[in-house]
């Protein structure tokens, strides 16, 4: 729904859950993008290889939307297969201090993310505060952020 009500910008991705996009595609996405939304379950780190976005170099990314941290049984399940296999320092950089970190690092100089864990409808809501702050009425990322935390 919210996509269709910014038609006027140049959308561009993975939407819906036709399927997992591939690491070349995260990178892909990243590397091009001057704006970067995820929404999604869990963790964004849990989505892309940690050794190669710290090798990434992402300034033309303006802006990440990180609408994460949702927990459904099957993502739990997903995690906590896939963390079998990750050290405990691994693990602890996928959370959102250190992933905005290693963000920043990367060269995206804006981040907007989720500090603790969510449910589907409350990051409904968030989107749509962000798209219609953003991009209808225009307001800066700190005014739309301080918009969220009331």
């Amino acid at each position: 729904e919210i996509l269709e009500k910014c038609q006027f910008l140049k959308w561009e991705g993975v939407t819906g859950n036709l399927h997992i996009p591939s690491q070349a595609e995260w990178e892909q996405l990243l590397t091009n993008c001057s704006a970067f939304l995820f929404y999604g379950m869990e963790r964004f780190m849990s989505h892309v290889v940690l050794n190669r976005l710290v090798a990434m170099n992402i300034p033309k990314c303006h802006l990440m939307m990180l609408l994460d941290l949702v927990r459904s049984k099957q993502s739990y399940q997903r995690i906590t297969n896939s963390s079998i296999h990750k050290s405990c320092l691994h693990i602890a950089i996928e959370r959102p201090t250190e992933t905005a970190m290693l963000l920043s690092l990367a060269g995206v100089r804006s981040i907007i993310a989720n500090q603790w864990y969510t449910t589907l409808q409350e990051n409904a809501e968030r989107m749509d505060v962000l798209s219609e702050n953003l991009l209808a009425i225009g307001r800066t990322t700190g005014q739309t952020v301080r918009l969220l935390q009331k």
